[in-house]
Parts: structure tokens; C-alpha cells; sequence
């Protein structure tokens, strides 16, 4: 069931953002009375699923779900309708436009995609609002992990800067952001009293953006062990333990935080342990067996359950221009991750992904604010791929266009007959290498 509702949710959020890029090219072309002769979600090789004529267009559903596409007349697109332009130019064809009008058709899409991306950012923070922990909440710093401790943080330590940045807000995405883009190079932390700069070695970018630590924890706010649920028919059941009870020693060692806790038992497994617990203001004390696997069977209370966190609201008129905000810099990010890439900090077989990429980005059970955020997103990312200066792409119309603007000389339609070629095999190299890396990565879990 869970796949299921991530498919859908995937598929619905690709079908809005294909109609709507689309859209961005069929509207001008129709304010412009240039003949769009199809308007098709998803491809439709050989035959369509749907099909019907309203005047001289034909809207159809394709079978193959790798995008879609509107067949402008005298125009060099996917179609490769050589056919069409042998003809002379016809007044209602593409290439009879002028370049600022041909300009704008092609720019329809991208334009779409970023107001989109934009508007859905908005739109969230409008109706959601905004939840965030303050760090001045996280009053016994953080836990962390041993990715974590080799970038040089130990359990307690409260984080005040990185880059030079205050870090007022917990949110691990934005700690990783700050090395792996934002070149951080030193962080400051609150530890046992003292004020302490610790250097973030360069190796970090690169481990911090490849696919094995996408989803790292690294740190979580320190908080005491307390239960949550217990496990039927395990040590912690049949010894006696019970939800709400506070465990706060191990073997006469005491452990205040969970993280404390936890390594006591990684550290005796299967030996019979001696757990002090407090239950309604009272100390008590009990024995029990953790298994092979250091585990007694309890899930503990996270930071959410123990720590309030802070609720931001927007009118809409705030949330407009939070989400441009949001909106421009993810853009700007992701055109710093790109530089990245290609100067090799960044490895593009690490950092790409394909069709299960972008599935993962959505939930397991439906949550529409999560829906309309990661679409943002993908509206966003969309926008951008597509203004990339490559044949077949609108960037590499728009690139050639430019150049006609600027020369005055448009370029022939046979040397377009042969970029689209050159540019669709690029793209459709692209989209297997990517999701290649998606197989790869599943074949070695």
C-alpha cells in the first residue's frame, strides 16, 4: 500500500507539472496564432491511450510516462517532422514568427515552472504555516552520530555558529547545506562551558553529498530516555517497565539521555542488566536480559514528543514573498551544486538519480503538504534542467534564438535538424544514466 500511494503521488505530481510546462508553450503560441497541431501528457510512441480533435489540435495521454510534449507546426522538435519543413513557410508555422515571439513560446515553460515552484512555496507556508525547534530549546545540545564525531562534535555539544553563521534553528539539512554549499569551513560549539572553533576538513563536502549519507542524521537534540511504547512479549514487557517511565541509570552507571542509555546497552548485550527507572516521581529498580542485538524492546520518546516547538503563521501577503525567498534560494543552491559537479567537489554519479530518486522524495501515506512541497520542488528542479543549453531542450532554443537576436542571422533548419538529434541523445543518455545509478544503488542495498 505504501508504494502504491508514493506512485500515485509521484505520477499525480508529474502529470500537473508536464500539463502545466506544456501550457507555457501552447498559450503563446496561440496568442501569437502559430498552429500547435498536438498537446500530449506523457509521449505517445506508436499509439496513445487517449486521443480526441478540438479544432486543429489533438489532446491525447501518451503510454510513456518520461514527459510530454506540444507539436508546434514548423517547428525542429522531439517529433523530427522533416517532412513539414521541406514545404515553404506557411504564416501560421513557428519558424515564420518573429524571434522575440518564438522567443517567448519557448520560454513559456520554464516561465511556468518557476512561478509554480514559487507559488506552491507560498501557498504552503499560507495554509501550513512554518514549525521549527529554536536551538536556545536544545538545552542539553545534541546526541550524534559517528559521521557526526568525525566532522569533530561530541554528545552535548550545543552548536552556535557554522561559516561563520549563527545556527538558530535546529535543521540538519541546513548544517549539511552549509558545508556542501556553502563552503563552511569552520563551525562554533557550545561545549562543557567553553567556546570552541572546530575546522570542517574539505573531505566532508563529498561525503555529505554522496548517496550513502543522503539521509545522515548526524545530531539530534539530547533528550532523557523515556519510554514510549513497549514491545509485547520482550525483556522490558516481562521485566515490568511500562510507557512514561524515565530510565536514568544502568548498572548502578547513571544515564540521563537516551544516547547515554543506549550505549550502556550496546555495550552489555545479552548480559543481565540492572535498569533504574523513575515512575511517578519515584525511583525504582528492576532486572532484565537484553538480547544479542543489545535491545530490550521499547521505543523511546523523540525530541518531537519532548521539546515544543515554535509555530510560524503567514498572511498571504507574508507567505508571497517568503515563498519567492524559499524559491530563489533553492534555485541558487542547486546552480552552486551544479558548479560543484562540474568542478568535480561534487560527484555526479553520487549526487543524480532518476525516476526512484524522485519517488523517494514523497511519503509512504498520503500528506498533502508534503504533495505540494516536494512538487515545488520538482517544479523548480524542472525549470532549471530544461533552461540547460542543450539541444532539445528549451535552453538549447532559446540559446540559438538568442543568438539569432543578437546577429541578426538565424540558424539554418538543417544544422537544427541535427543539434535536436545530437541534443536528444544527450538527454536521453541522461535520463538512462540516472536512472541507472537508481538500479545500481537498489541491486547493492
Amino acid at each position: 500500500m505504501g508504494l502504491f500511494i508514493i506512485i500515485s503521488q509521484f505520477i499525480l505530481s508529474l502529470s500537473i507539472l508536464i500539463i502545466l510546462h506544456e501550457l507555457g508553450h501552447f498559450l503563446p503560441a496561440k496568442w501569437f496564432k502559430t498552429r500547435v497541431e498536438k498537446f500530449y501528457l506523457f509521449f505517445d510512441p506508436w499509439f496513445s491511450l487517449v486521443k480526441k480533435k478540438v479544432g486543429e489540435t489533438e489532446y491525447g495521454i501518451g503510454w510513456l510516462p518520461l514527459g510530454g510534449y506540444v507539436k508546434i507546426s514548423g517547428m525542429i522538435d522531439e517529433s523530427m517532422d522533416k517532412e513539414q519543413m521541406e514545404g515553404p513557410p506557411q504564416p501560421w508555422e513557428f519558424r515564420s514568427k518573429p524571434a522575440w515571439q518564438r522567443l517567448v513560446i519557448m520560454l513559456g515553460g520554464v516561465t511556468v515552472n518557476f512561478i509554480l515552484g514559487f507559488l506552491l512555496f507560498a501557498i504552503v507556508l499560507f495554509i501550513w504555516g512554518s514549525s521549527y525547534l529554536p536551538t536556545s530549546s536544545v538545552e542539553h545540545g545534541y546526541q550524534v552520530d559517528s559521521l557526526a564525531q568525525e566532522i569533530g562534535l561530541q554528545n552535548g555539544d550545543k552548536i552556535l555558529e557554522i561559516g561563520g553563521v549563527p545556527y538558530e534553528r535546529y535543521d540538519v539539512g541546513a548544517f549539511k547545506k552549509a558545508i556542501v554549499i556553502e563552503d563552511a569551513e569552520e563551525l562554533v560549539v557550545e561545549r562543557n562551558g567553553d567556546r570552541i572553533t572546530l575546522p570542517i576538513p574539505e573531505k566532508f563536502v563529498g561525503i555529505l553529498s554522496s548517496y550513502a549519507y543522503k539521509d545522515a542524521a548526524l545530531f539530534a537534540p539530547r533528550v532523557p530516555a523515556i519510554i514510549a511504547k513497549i514491545q509485547k512479549g520482550t525483556p522490558a514487557e516481562n521485566a515490568g517497565l511500562k510507557a512514561e517511565d524515565r530510565l536514568i541509570a544502568v548498572n548502578d552507571e547513571p544515564t540521563p539521555f537516551f544516547d547515554q542509555f543506549f550505549d550502556k546497552l550496546q555495550a552489555n548485550k545479552g548480559k543481565e542488566l540492572t535498569i533504574r527507572y523513575v515512575r511517578d516521581d519515584r525511583e525504582s529498580e528492576l532486572k532484565l536480559t537484553s538480547n544479542e542485538e543489545g535491545f530490550i524492546g521499547f521505543r523511546a520518546k523523540s525530541y518531537l514528543d519532548l521539546l515544543e516547538l515554535e509555530q510560524q503563521e503567514y498572511t498571504f501577503a507574508e507567505a508571497l514573498p517568503a515563498g519567492v525567498i524559499q524559491g530563489y534560494d533553492f534555485l541558487a543552491s542547486q546552480l552552486k551544486a551544479f558548479g560543484k559537479m562540474f568542478s568535480g567537489k561534487i560527484k555526479a554519479s553520487e549526487s543524480l538519480g532518476g525516476f526512484g530518486t524522485i519517488g523517494g522524495l514523497f511519503p509512504d501515506s498520503w500528506d498533502w503538504r508534503t504533495f505540494w512541497y516536494v512538487t515545488g520542488v520538482l517544479s523548480l528542479i524542472l525549470g532549471f534542467m530544461n533552461l540547460l543549453p542543450i539541444p532539445a531542450l528549451d535552453g538549447g532554443h532559446v540559446m540559438f534564438l538568442l543568438y539569432e537576436v543578437i546577429t541578426g542571422r538565424k540558424v539554418s533548419d538543417k544544422f537544427m535538424e541535427y543539434a535536436t538529434l545530437v541534443g536528444f541523445a544527450i538527454v536521453i543518455g541522461l535520463v538512462l544514466f540516472a536512472n541507472g545509478l537508481d538500479i545500481m544503488r537498489w541491486l547493492n542495498k
